[in-house]
């Protein structure tokens, strides 16, 4: 019984596709759909950046592209479901990860700001679902994965604009599954919780933003860890990765927004 369970959550000769996939949780996404066997496209602003996830990606045996794209380009992302397709074979399964982030109070926040996170955080996700569903209906199947936030979960302040585009993320993602679910198409939302990238370290990051008296950047983060989290650790790239090839298996989930947040949002 345990390996029948197993077998499903394999993915073998499947091809993939991650935006924003050069670094951080898109890295992460990438190399656990490698490890389940699919066939990975990586695709990033960068080519460079792109390359090092695909040359990872190729240590596990697996094939591997990498690509550029601009999400919030029709053109540019008509694009990559082109070239992804022509290297690697139909699309199976595509992750919308390409996203950024400011860290701005209210008072702080300008129209621009405001305009570039909705860009490329909400009108991106659009625009490579419409393509990916455009790609996928005619074989009836395909899993969409959209990774929005636990802030799109729950508000945080200094980040109004980036919450707004991750609650956006999830209304998005369960419309669309109610619309294509009689296609053989799942897609589904993924919120990671507080994971040591760029939203959370270094000196631009949330840690350093919410320290409290003398404390360190490091400090602040240890305190966070404990104060939000019931199981007191952060999350990894490897814990996203995880989820999503849970979702790229998964054959009558659909419509959901999952939490990988070590208990934050209970």
């Amino acid at each position: 019984m345990t390996c029948e369970r197993g077998k499903h959550m394999r993915l073998d000769d499947k091809t993939a596709l991650v935006t924003g996939g050069g670094r951080g949780i898109g890295r992460g996404i990438a190399l656990a759909l490698a490890e389940a066997g699919a066939d990975v496209a990586v695709a990033d602003i960068s080519q460079s950046i792109a390359e090092e996830t695909a040359s990872l990606v190729r240590e596990t045996g697996r094939r591997s592209i990498a690509l550029t794209v601009d999400v919030t380009s029709s053109e540019s992302v008509t694009a990559l479901i082109e070239s992804a397709e022509a290297d690697l074979g139909p699309l199976d399964i595509a992750v919308n990860n390409a996203g950024v982030i400011s860290i701005q109070s209210i008072d702080e926040l300008t129209e621009a700001d405001w305009d570039r996170i909705m860009a490329v955080n909400a009108k991106g996700v659009f625009l490579c679902a419409q393509a990916e569903v455009a790609a996928m209906r005619p074989r009836g199947h395909g899993r969409i994965v959209n990774i929005a936030s636990i802030a799109g979960k729950v508000g945080l302040p200094d980040l109004t604009h980036y919450s707004a585009s991750k609650f956006a993320v999830i209304g998005f993602t369960n419309a669309l599954a109610k619309e294509v679910g009689s296609q053989g198409i799942t897609v589904n939302a993924l919120c990671p919780g507080i994971v040591g990238t760029g939203m959370w370290r270094g000196e631009s990051g949330l840690a350093a933003r919410w320290k409290q008296g003398d404390e360190t950047e490091e400090e602040s983060w240890a305190r966070h860890q404990q104060t939000l989290l019931p199981q007191g650790v952060a999350q990894t790239p490897e814990d996203m990765g995880q989820a999503v090839v849970y979702l790229a298996s998964a054959e009558h989930v659909t419509g959901q927004a999952m939490a990988v947040d070590g208990g934050f949002s209970l």
